[in-house]
């Protein structure tokens, strides 16, 4: 054997032992963590509630099972209204809820989430991802000990459940309506009285009469909750959630502690939850207007009367929270011009195409 090759082959057995010595330090650096998640949803409403299962899974799958994150449902560790401060003291390392739900604590909160005439659902996602979003709402939620990132979107829901017709403006006056945050004060503007009910009590509080009206979110989820039943008409579109954007909210300190692969884990797989529920509902949801509509369910548009008098209505109470709460203004004037713009766009191609595929569906 030649000199060179005895130190060819003595540098692999070295290089080999080498790496045989780096793999403890690569375990090392994936440690084992288990963290809880508590959900504003019941598991009954698969879509919502899954895509945290999906979420969870993802981070499971991306970290060869070393990263594991267990889903409570609403009621199992906490009330549905809970997860924001759940997470904020650490109670749990991660909140899945809304965060319009907790505008009562910070008008702010609701941009978290959807407000009335603001973007739809592909708009949602380029102003989180691409534009200022999640970069403002970091900064706002610092001082609540959280950071958040989207964790689905519903796309425009439906604009209620109603026990009878609703016409104009006047119709709407004296309305007990299950319908809450901004959207109910804007509502509570032209005349509605907006009643504050969770989900799973909306079925029973429809059936006595205890209120006139409900929303929710969309076909498939209503369906599901069975106010067809109770209520015949059913309006769109819902104005005040154009593209509704579903949250995980995590205890800041607890997402600081973890090595920035795990990091970069909850973000892509929180992306791929986003996509995936938004997905989700886009297969379901036409399916189920049919059987609604086939079992009796009255679709009915919101007149253009009740449109104009709600974006009135919304305007004022913008420029009324503006003036009062500088994190709302930041954040409001951030999406709306990011909205008018976008809109400037959509009216060249994508309103344009999607307004001539509807008018001729029934000749593809």
């Amino acid at each position: 054997m030649t000199v060179e090759r005895r130190k060819f082959l003595k540098g692999a057995a070295l290089a080999g032992a080498g790496a045989g010595i780096a793999s403890p330090a690569i375990a090392q650096s994936a440690p084992e963590v288990k963290w809880r998640l508590t959900s504003s949803f019941p598991k009954s409403l698969d879509t919502l509630f899954g895509g945290a299962e999906l979420f969870a899974k993802a981070v499971s799958d991306m970290t060869d099972g070393k990263f594991q994150i267990q889903c409570f449902a609403a009621g199992e560790i906490v009330p549905g209204p809970g997860a924001l401060d759940a997470a904020q003291n650490g109670t749990v390392e991660i909140g899945h809820t809304a965060l319009y739900y907790f505008w009562g604590k910070d008008p702010t909160f609701a941009f978290g989430s959807a407000v009335p005439f603001g973007l739809n659902s592909r708009q949602q996602s380029a102003w989180f991802y691409e534009g200022e979003g999640t970069k403002l709402f970091d900064e706002f939620l610092k001082s609540y000990n959280v950071s958040t990132l989207p964790a689905g979107n519903t796309g425009c829901q439906m604009g209620g459940w109603f026990r009878k017709e609703i016409k104009t403006v006047d119709d709407l006056k004296g309305l007990k309506f299950r319908i809450a945050g901004i959207a109910g004060a804007v509502m509570q503007k032209l005349g509605v009285v907006p009643q504050q009910i969770p989900g799973g009590d909306i079925y029973p509080a429809l059936e006595k009469g205890t209120i006139d009206a409900a929303e929710w979110v969309g076909p498939y989820d209503d369906e599901k909750l069975g106010f067809n039943k109770v209520a015949p008409f059913y309006y769109y579109p819902g104005f005040w959630e154009g593209g509704t954007v579903l949250n995980y909210v995590f205890n800041l300190n607890k997402l600081n502690e973890l090595p920035k692969t795990y990091q970069a884990v909850l973000r892509n797989a929180s992306v791929m939850a986003y996509t995936h529920t938004q997905a989700r509902y886009d297969v379901q949801n036409p399916q189920a207007i049919k059987r609604l509509v086939q079992a009796g369910t009255k679709l009915r548009p919101y007149s253009n009367e009740i449109l104009e008098a709600a974006l009135k209505a919304s305007n004022e109470i913008y420029a009324d929270l503006s003036a009062k709460n500088a994190n709302f203004k930041k954040i409001h004037d951030s999406m709306m011009s990011f909205r008018n713009d976008e809109y400037l766009w959509w009216q060249v191609a994508e309103f344009g195409f999607d307004n001539f595929m509807v008018r001729n569906r029934s000749k593809l």
